[in-house]
């Protein structure tokens, strides 16, 4: 069986206008982490918030938080997450980040055992401080001596095209998607390459990106998935992330 099991850890409230270029007021946004189960291993997408967030968010945030305000409870973190779904973080098999951002790997320090699937742009990119600085990658978030698997372009996890990681650069230089492929159909976790449902259905982009070239690119890619019937699961929809089950794909390879 092959299962994709979303978590929420924690919630964010920030200007609207950061996630749809012109808009007004604020919006409050999940914060996703996906296990995802195949028959040989445990892959996890993405981490969520790092804990110390539930008390002291501000610290953590440093120059970014009068940007957010964290709703983070004590049970919402990865590894509480992970153990409502009876898994434990040494469990995890492949531990993938769809970049490097502080709410998408914030909890990788929770998961010390499994090697890291990144691009190997996102990498160089978090290692250059000259770009570092400039689009938000801080070494408190990613740098905690994991193993890491550099992809350069299509990873396939398992080498059966179940599970894939694939590149959708333009929010940062290496985002990467997850593509889950079952005898159900195809689920495509867009990660931040597609913050909310009117991000594809308008082309509306965030205010700022790393490429808004590379960021029409990938979403041009996600629609042609889409248009052969994949289901698309939009990074930080609000509205989206309520009518989600868990799990969302559950079926045989």
């Amino acid at each position: 069986m092959i299962t994709v099991h979303p978590m929420a850890c924690g919630w964010m409230t920030m200007d609207f206008g950061a996630m749809l270029e012109g808009e007004t007021g604020k919006i409050r946004i999940p914060v996703p982490s996906f296990l995802i189960r195949h028959p040989k291993g445990l892959v996890l997408y993405d981490t969520g918030l790092h804990k110390s967030m539930q008390t002291t968010p501000a610290e953590r945030l440093g120059v970014l938080a009068p940007m957010f305000d964290i709703h983070y409870e004590e049970n919402e973190d990865v590894a509480a997450r992970l153990a409502a779904l009876d898994v434990g973080v040494e469990d995890i098999t492949w531990l993938v980040n769809s970049h490097l951002h502080f709410d998408h790997c914030g909890g990788n320090d929770a998961i010390p055992n499994a090697p890291i699937v990144v691009q190997k742009k996102e990498l160089e990119a978090a290692k250059d401080p000259d770009i570092a600085g400039r689009i938000g990658f801080f070494d408190q978030d990613w740098d905690h001596g994991h193993e890491f698997i550099l992809a350069d372009g299509e990873y396939d996890i398992f080498g059966d095209g179940a599970i894939k990681c694939i590149p959708t650069p333009g929010h940062t230089p290496g985002h990467q998607s997850l593509k889950v492929t079952s005898e159900a159909g195809v689920v495509v976790l867009t990660g931040d390459a597609c913050y909310l449902r009117k991000t594809i259905e308008d082309m509306h982009l965030p205010a700022h990106v790393f490429s808004r070239e590379q960021m029409l690119d990938s979403l041009n890619r996600l629609k042609q998935l889409e248009r052969r019937g994949a289901s698309l699961v939009y990074g930080h929809d609000p509205e989206f992330w309520q009518s989600l089950n868990n799990p969302i794909l559950e079926a045989s390879l």
